[in-house]
């Protein structure tokens, strides 16, 4: 219908994107009713979300006239931000920022750079960018889900974990369960996203591959590369995350942080 009465693109794409917003708000005002208060966070979301997304339009213009080296810049910068939108999962154990910056320019970076080396990832800016951004993204998103996670365990075990202390376990050892459980709750995302590739879910670069031209079969095994690409990179930014957290929730004296709030 939106497609038959607008012919300017820019006021399609505007009308095409209140309505998605409205099914937002929609599933929001539903969750309100169980008293499920989520109204800011999503509008703010919603907000940013659409903002963001248009200044990128907007960047791609002018990025496209420059030099390969603004790619590497980009890609910094979206490392940096995805770090901080991790941490806010874990607020109360100290270095959560620096931790995520780590773990994320280690985990994505070290795949993408590979990726762009072996040729899989082709150095020009239309390329690297995006895909790049897509292996941030998915690194950023497991690496909160783990801190998250991690942080509830840790404060769900209180005793458990003082009891482990007192008997003389280290610190790693006595948060080791929830290390590996956390890990695990991670993965589960990108995890789906691998099995169910091609069932449930034909993600977008596809689509876009097969309509630029590219052969059918090409565009699905690419589309399988950059996921599995997706999932090594959450897989080893959470690996080192996990890793380095729990050193993070004690203190000097091995006293544990993490308390929670009723602690």
């Amino acid at each position: 219908m939106l497609n038959g009465n607008l012919s300017n693109h820019l006021l399609l794409g505007l009308a095409q994107a209140g309505l998605a917003a409205v099914m937002v708000i929609a599933a929001m005002l539903l969750a309100r009713r169980r008293q499920i208060h989520v109204e800011r966070e999503t509008l703010i979301a919603l907000l940013r979300g659409l903002s963001q997304v248009i200044a990128v339009g907007f960047v791609f213009i002018v990025l496209l006239r420059g030099p390969r080296w603004t790619s590497g810049v980009i890609l910094a910068l979206m490392i940096v931000v995805a770090a901080a939108t991790s941490a806010r999962r874990a607020k109360s154990i100290p270095g959560a920022f620096q931790t995520s910056l780590c773990a994320i320019a280690v985990g994505a970076g070290l795949i993408i750079a590979i990726m762009v080396l072996s040729g899989v990832i082709e150095h020009t800016i239309t390329a690297l960018v995006p895909v790049g951004s897509m292996l941030i993204a998915a690194a950023m998103n497991s690496n909160a889900l783990a801190l998250d996670r991690f942080r509830a365990e840790v404060e769900s075990h209180v005793g458990e974990i003082e009891s482990a202390l007192a008997l003389g376990a280290s610190p790693p050892a006595a948060v080791a369960r929830f290390v590996q459980i956390s890990y695990r709750a991670s993965l589960i995302p990108p995890l789906n996203n691998l099995r169910t590739l091609g069932i449930v879910w034909i993600p977008g670069l596809m689509t876009g591959m097969l309509l630029s031209g590219s052969p059918p079969l090409y565009a699905a095994v690419y589309q399988f590369v950059v996921i599995a690409m997706m999932f090594a990179a959450s897989g080893l930014t959470c690996l080192i995350s996990t890793g380095l957290i729990r050193g993070h929730a004690f203190t000097a004296a091995q006293q544990l942080r993490l308390r929670g709030k009723a602690a």
